[in-house]
């Protein structure tokens, strides 16, 4: 019993670790409860009743955020993340299949050449992303947001999902070899499967950097029809300067699906970063 006692008793440090992690807790989450609340108020009850509950639930606020202009930003939105998030998965994954195949000196070579993209600055390339993307014909559409997105990522994720693939065992991929596979399949049938974890934490990186970058949307993007959810909030609140709870609807909807989207990946999302961090 004594030894079971001391097993169970927690050190002053745990205790003192307990405590900043509570207080880092309420930090982050009471002012996403507080614009939650706030987005179910009129203007009276934001500013006369700051810290209170709604007394009446103004759920009419969603509605009118999303007629008002949320729901074209939200789709632009949705357009541009998800194409950022399948070049990016399918860019890193092939890269990094490929450079873990190769057995000579080129495979180091390429896999460093790929992290120098993370030297480059987007503030430093934003003059001459805005010249080629004009020259091409492609500025004020998707495109133009996607493909610069695509390239900033790939140094990152090549990265992790390369150190996830060096983990893989060796003895799959020969046996799989010995049965007559192909490169293709190997990647398809092996790496991919048992890449999930990394893949995942690829995917909510990549969502939530597509989901909240503003410069290149603003830059990139001159019409209203396609500006994404970052500036479109921007041009949604100046707009609507005396309804507060209106705005405040609208930046829940902004951040409803980075959140359902962690949420839904979170297990994976920390076995892969966990994996991809510490191997290779």
């Amino acid at each position: 019993m004594k030894d079971f006692s001391a097993r169970k008793r927690i050190g002053i440090g745990e205790v003192i670790w307990m405590i900043l992690l509570v207080v880092l807790a309420v930090l982050i989450i009471y002012p996403m409860f507080w614009i939650v609340m706030s987005s179910f108020k009129d203007y009276n009850g934001i500013f006369q009743d700051v810290w209170g509950l709604p007394e009446t639930w103004l759920f009419e606020n969603y509605v009118t955020a999303w007629d008002r202009g949320i729901s074209s930003y939200f789709i632009n939105s949705v357009i541009v993340s998800a194409g950022t998030i399948l070049g990016v998965v399918l860019l890193t994954t092939f890269a990094a299949f490929g450079i873990c195949q190769m057995k000579s000196r080129l495979a180091d070579f390429c896999f460093l050449a790929i992290l120098g993209g993370l030297l480059l600055s987007p503030q430093v390339c934003l003059m001459p992303l805005y010249m080629l993307l004009k020259n091409l014909g492609i500025k004020d559409t998707y495109l133009a947001l996607i493909l610069p997105y695509i390239a900033f990522r790939i140094p990152v994720s090549v990265m992790l999902i390369r150190s996830f693939f060096i983990g893989i065992p060796k003895d799959l991929e020969e046996s799989a070899i010995i049965d007559g596979a192909s490169f293709f399949e190997i990647y398809r049938k092996i790496y991919l499967p048992l890449s999930k974890p990394i893949i995942s934490t690829v995917i909510i990186m990549t969502a939530y950097y597509s989901w909240n970058e503003f410069v290149f949307a603003t830059m990139f993007i001159d019409s209203s029809e396609r500006q994404t959810i970052p500036v479109g909030l921007m041009v949604f609140s100046d707009g609507l300067m005396t309804n507060w709870g209106v705005v405040m609807a609208g930046m829940v909807i902004a951040c409803l699906p980075i959140c359902v989207l962690f949420i839904l990946m979170q297990k994976s999302f920390i076995r892969g970063i966990t994996a991809g961090s510490v191997k290779g």
